[in-house]
């Protein structure tokens, strides 16, 4: 296992939607736990694969209690609403309230390719929209109000200089 680079706000991995997962193998099984060790290094609770720099549509979570490999993933429904912080390994760990369905079911494929569904509440359900977001292309900031998202963008500007 190793731990990967991550990939950083505003490489353009980030805002393509990944390709599917079409291969489960040695090599996916491979990747999926250097994500997850990579997660861990930087306590993380979620990595999804543009946030190593691979446009796929997979991510690794370990979070309130559920860890789950995710390959394909969709949300499939959403009910209620949490307000909450949330920040982003891929742009610094800085923070910023953002509101997100309380509760969420995702679809998804494991490491061996099988379908399963899942559901989710509070910062589980939050990680799964979060995470399946960045295989969409979509990154927390993007949901957040112009003059918030400047703010967010301009600190974590602020925080690589000082690097």
């Amino acid at each position: 296992m190793a731990v990967m680079e991550i990939t950083e706000f505003p490489e353009r991995v980030l805002k393509e939607v990944g390709a599917a997962v079409e291969e489960f193998d040695e090599g996916l099984e491979k990747l999926v736990a250097d994500m997850f060790e990579t997660m861990y290094a930087e306590e993380g609770v979620g990595l999804a694969a543009p946030q190593v720099g691979l446009s796929l549509r997979l991510f690794v979570m370990d979070c309130a209690g559920i860890k789950l490999v995710a390959a394909n993933p969709e949300i499939v429904s959403v009910e209620g609403e949490q307000e909450g912080e949330e920040g982003c390994l891929s742009v610094g760990k800085i923070h910023a309230p953002l509101k997100r369905a309380e509760r969420a079911r995702l679809r998804a494929q494991d490491v061996k390719g099988e379908w399963f569904e899942r559901e989710a509440e509070g910062l589980a359900a939050r990680c799964f929209l979060h995470e399946t977001d960045h295989c969409d292309g979509t990154l927390f900031i993007d949901h957040l109000s112009p003059l918030r998202r400047d703010m967010v963008k301009r600190r974590f500007q602020k925080m690589k200089r000082w690097r």
